[in-house]
């Protein structure tokens, strides 16, 4: 039987050993920090009806028919976003990661960041509104998050279905205008030309130049680019003025009508500052 002496005395040569083959180990430098990949640059969508502010169901404006109507849900799609630098060259943000549902019931959502932006001035901005024709008919499993088409279309759902594909702009509210027995109407503007039957396209792109400003995208700053969103123009421009009276429904069973809508609803962005 080993003594207690011995016992010890194995266990401090097993600590010697343990520290000599600690002190003879070279330890790994810390790695790097990898340089950022890139910036963020934000874009605000800011929705107004006209010069006022826009507040859900319970202020009353008037569109150039004279009419006057009470907004109770405005959403839209946002979708293919491209930045054009100083020197002309554009970045295209990734397509995986550049669709964009803003609701004014939301305010989260109408603030949009975009990661991973270049280093660089931009001078001018590119967007879709809707959803284009790819991204419509992908597998499921590529339309998550806010392409997820499972919602109702009756409530915030912003989905038809398979040959219709996604609602881009839904515009509802109350009007003395609107339908006899509720006072409502109802403007739900999609159609991206259609995969067993043709339809209309309904998707529009906004190009937006800076001007003589610029969004500046460095290490430390983080430029927001604010945009103001007028629902007048989707009642009001220059394809048509749209009167709740003669239409207080409007959706993809009236492609002639949606379009006309569609050419309205591509002017309702303007650019009001950046900081």
């Amino acid at each position: 039987m080993k003594s207690i002496n011995q016992y010890f005395a194995t266990a401090l040569a097993v600590c010697a050993v343990f520290l000599l083959f600690s002190c003879s180990t070279p330890v790994s430098p810390s790695p790097e920090p990898d340089a950022p990949a890139g910036g963020k640059l934000r874009l605000e969508f800011d929705n107004v009806v006209g010069d006022k502010n826009l507040v859900l169901g319970s202020v009353t404006y008037k569109n150039a028919s004279n009419e006057d109507f009470v907004v109770t849900k405005f959403n839209y799609f946002i979708s293919n976003v491209k930045l054009t630098k100083a020197d002309g060259s554009i970045f295209v943000v990734p397509q995986d990661s550049s669709y964009f549902l803003v609701k004014e019931d939301t305010k989260t959502s109408q603030f949009v960041t975009l990661n991973n932006v270049p280093f660089a001035d931009y001078t001018a901005a590119e967007f879709m509104v809707g959803v284009d024709s790819t991204r419509n008919t992908a597998p499921i499993e590529k339309r998550q998050g806010v392409l997820d088409p499972s919602g109702s279309m009756m409530d915030d759902g912003m989905y038809w279905a398979w040959n219709s594909g996604y609602i881009f702009v839904k515009l509802e509210g109350t009007s003395s205008k609107g339908n006899p027995v509720n006072g409502k109407f109802y403007y739900h503007i999609g159609l991206f030309g259609g995969y067993n039957e043709r339809t209309v396209n309904n998707t529009r792109v906004v190009k937006m130049s800076f001007g003589q400003l610029k969004a500046s995208v460095t290490e430390s700053a983080v430029p927001e680019v604010h945009l103001l969103v007028d629902v007048l123009k989707v009642f009001d421009g220059p394809s048509t003025n749209i009167s709740i009276a003669a239409y207080n429904s409007i959706m993809g069973g009236q492609p002639d009508k949606s379009q006309q809508i569609a050419s309205n609803y591509v002017n309702m962005f303007s650019l009001d500052h950046i900081h």
